[in-house]
């Protein structure tokens, strides 16, 4: 079977109240409308696992432009498989891709995600997609679309991938991205957004406590765009610690030790 029909096969219909609730598609939330089969992640994942190698592009597309959310999320990760295995899956003839080098293949498959961004819709599509594709893409090229999403990205999953896909760069010890990217999403309105960008402080700071401190304590050089010029000038004034939204501070923070959170969400903290 095709990784679309695979999917198809494997709903359980008794799951999709639940999973729709987790994801938040009632009116008005961030998730409106998704529609859900009823799959946890370990069951996509062990079907991908066994069509990856069989899946071509046109079956990608069809996945991921599928209406239910499993199916777009199974396109993802087959597209980490490829990704992540482009040799091996640029020999297999069953593949039917045209690509003559690994390279070329790798670009294929960050084209294709980034040509597709409005349908990874949701945090758990961003999370387990950009940062094995993009960041991993990244790492050895230039790193100004990370900077171009967070600032400009059309939705805030675009966001969120431009943040996130720097998990990739901790994991090699690179922190400085992650510390600019924070930077521009510093004053940002969306909850998803404070979690995930204290999610990835958290993680630099684990390569490296100092410079998380350095970074919580000195004054951003990047303001977001929908602040005033007069917040902006007096936000300049202040330790990033005190602007952030107190849940990107919370998470920031999580691993330090209790007297030390207490301090910096008491304010108390200078460098």
């Amino acid at each position: 079977m095709t990784l679309y029909d695979s999917m198809l096969a494997a709903a359980d219909p008794s799951q999709v109240e639940g999973l729709s609730r987790f994801f938040k598609t009632a009116p008005g939330q961030y998730g409106e409308g998704d529609k859900f089969l009823g799959i946890k992640v370990p069951v996509t994942r062990s079907i991908v696992k066994a069509c990856w190698k069989s899946t071509d592009f046109e079956e990608l597309e069809r996945c991921i432009g599928s209406e239910y959310h499993e199916i777009r999320l199974a396109a993802l990760l087959t597209l980490v498989e490829i990704f992540s295995h482009a040799k091996q899956y640029a020999r297999n003839e069953a593949a039917c891709h045209s690509e003559r080098s690994e390279e070329s293949l790798r670009s294929r498959c960050i084209d294709f995600y980034l040509s597709h961004t409005d349908s990874i819709n949701n945090w758990d599509l961003v999370d387990l997609s950009c940062y094995p594709l993009l960041g991993a893409w990244l790492l050895d090229k230039d790193r100004s679309i990370l900077y171009d999403l967070a600032r400009s990205g059309k939705t805030i999953w675009e966001q969120r991938i431009g943040i996130v896909s720097t998990m990739t760069f901790i994991r090699y010890g690179q922190l400085d991205d992650t510390f600019a990217i924070a930077d521009i999403l510093l004053h940002h309105q969306h909850d998803l957004i404070h979690k995930a960008v204290g999610w990835l402080l958290r993680e630099a700071g684990k390569r490296d406590r100092d410079a998380l401190e350095a970074y919580l304590q000195g004054q951003p050089g990047i303001c977001h765009s929908e602040l005033s010029e007069e917040s902006a000038s007096r936000y300049r004034q202040m330790p990033r610690y005190l602007q952030m939204p107190r849940t990107m501070l919370r998470y920031a923070i999580e691993k330090f030790p209790e007297s030390e959170r207490r301090r910096y969400l008491k304010g108390e903290v200078r460098g």
